[in-house]
């Protein structure tokens, strides 16, 4: 146990950065288990996909307004609750006799996440000056990846020899430290909002707007699918209005109209992870089922792409102290294009060499990216936002994140269906994996010119 002094900076760094440790690594080591957890509950390869966007809808829709409410009652509070509900979560998950029951706890998990990651950018922000910020960001976001990295490889090993409910009960007593460290190491709270009121309706609305934007996402081409998406949309613009005039908005549009670094540098975050996020995924489905690797196996090959983040994330960091962000995290971005490239040409004859040599590609574009990204977006508001520029951080990762579901999903329904895969379709499956990266590469190529936009943070 790391001994440190009350509201030490250094303190609040060490709990950040292992509670943020291990939403990360569940979120990686659960692609791994899906082909199993698939076979128990006979799903397709589109509703498998649910296991893994419930998670992130949750986080898209309570990231924000719970970043809000941590500036407005105390950060260290709504971090500590977080931390409660998602060990609680996680023993109920192990428990699921069903596909419902499983979906259902991965959303009351992202809740609880949402909790965690709106609030632990927020904290460290609060305590760390900004010539010392990037590094601390930086080491928060190796964090992540560690847990990224550790993912592949332990949820390989547990769902091998232990089956994929030992992914979950696995991190009950790591929740339980965290929940120790904080009531024995971080005295104090961070309020930076006291008194202002919350704006329940407009919390309301986001979460309405993200679920009918994100289900009309996941249920295209059909009908139904765009009528949900147009009517997000009109939502959306609804949101825009109410916030506009509330004294105390869920979320300042005002950052967006008038704070160019803050608005672009979100947009990049949204781009980079909406053209990212759903390569694990692809590629779990690709190793198991086309190359016909192990769960242990496809965790190792899957694992380099993490490691490399975890490796070079804090360096990342540190140099977008000294260096524009805007330099670092394009550069980052314009790498990670080029991994996307070369996955697009992916069939079951490609040597798992040129697979390990582009996730390792990816890992460094994802380093370089995002931890000076999160140092433009935080250091370019006030304290007072500080919950909500952190909740609007982990937003644009979560929707983005479920965009790059929402893509993957689109097109293996449209590819093959709703079935599993099989032997019989998989001809069918490496085309939606073609069309899925080829999306990726288009994106990101967009994403760069964001990044390239958003002007000097100093």
């Amino acid at each position: 146990m790391v001994m440190c002094e009350a509201r030490s900076k250094y303190c609040v760094l060490f709990v950040s950065t292992v509670a943020s440790f291990i939403p990360a690594f569940m979120g990686s080591a659960i692609n791994i288990a899906l082909p199993e957890i698939g076979q128990e509950f006979t799903m397709d390869a589109v509703l498998l996909g649910w296991v893994a966007t419930a998670y992130l809808l949750a986080l898209a829709i309570f990231m924000v307004p719970l970043g809000r409410m941590a500036d407005i009652h105390g950060r260290k509070k709504v971090f500590t609750l977080g931390m409660i509900l998602f060990t609680l979560f996680s023993f109920l998950t192990a428990t699921s006799s069903t596909s419902l029951m499983l979906i259902s706890f991965r959303f009351l998990h992202g809740m609880s996440s949402a909790m965690i990651f709106g609030t632990a950018v927020a904290l460290l922000t609060s305590v760390f000056p900004s010539g010392e910020r990037g590094m601390a960001l930086g080491i928060n976001v190796t964090s992540v990846y560690a847990g990224l990295s550790a993912g592949p490889f332990l949820g390989g090993v547990l769902t091998q020899y232990l089956g994929w409910r030992s992914i979950f009960l696995a991190t009950v007593p790591l929740g339980l430290l965290v929940i120790v460290l904080i009531h024995m190491k971080m005295e104090g709270e961070w309020i930076e909002a006291e008194g202002e009121s919350f704006d329940w309706v407009g919390s309301l609305i986001y979460a309405l707007v993200l679920l009918s934007l994100i289900y009309g996402l996941t249920s295209l081409p059909s009908m139904m699918g765009m009528e949900f998406v147009i009517l997000g949309l009109i939502g959306f613009l609804f949101f825009l209005l109410w916030e506009s005039r509330t004294t105390y908005p869920v979320l300042n549009v005002v950052l967006f109209r008038k704070n160019r670094v803050f608005a672009l540098s979100n947009l990049a975050a949204l781009i980079n992870y909406g053209a990212t996020f759903a390569v694990a995924f692809v590629l779990s489905l690709y190793l198991q089922y086309i190359k016909g690797l192990t769960p242990l196996s496809a965790g190792l090959v899957l694992m380099i792409q993490p490691v490399v983040q975890a490796l070079f994330s804090s360096s990342a960091g540190k140099l977008s102290d000294k260096i524009e962000p805007q330099i670092v995290a394009s550069t980052g971005m314009a790498i990670t294009t080029l991994g996307l490239l070369f996955l697009i040409s992916l069939d079951d004859n490609t040597n798992l060499l040129h697979i390990k040599a582009n996730l390792a590609v990816l890992g460094l574009g994802f380093a370089l990216f995002s931890s000076p990204n999160t140092n433009a977006i935080m250091s370019s508001v006030e304290k007072k936002y500080y919950g909500v520029a952190s909740g609007m951080v982990g937003t644009m990762r979560s929707i983005g994140m479920m965009s790059s579901m929402a893509i993957a999903m689109t097109a293996l329904s449209l590819f093959m269906g709703r079935v599993q895969v099989t032997p019989e379709n998989h001809t069918q499956f490496l085309m939606s994996m073609e069309a899925i990266f080829s999306i990726f590469v288009v994106l990101c190529t967009l994403g760069v010119f964001a990044s390239l936009a958003r002007g000097k943070v100093r």
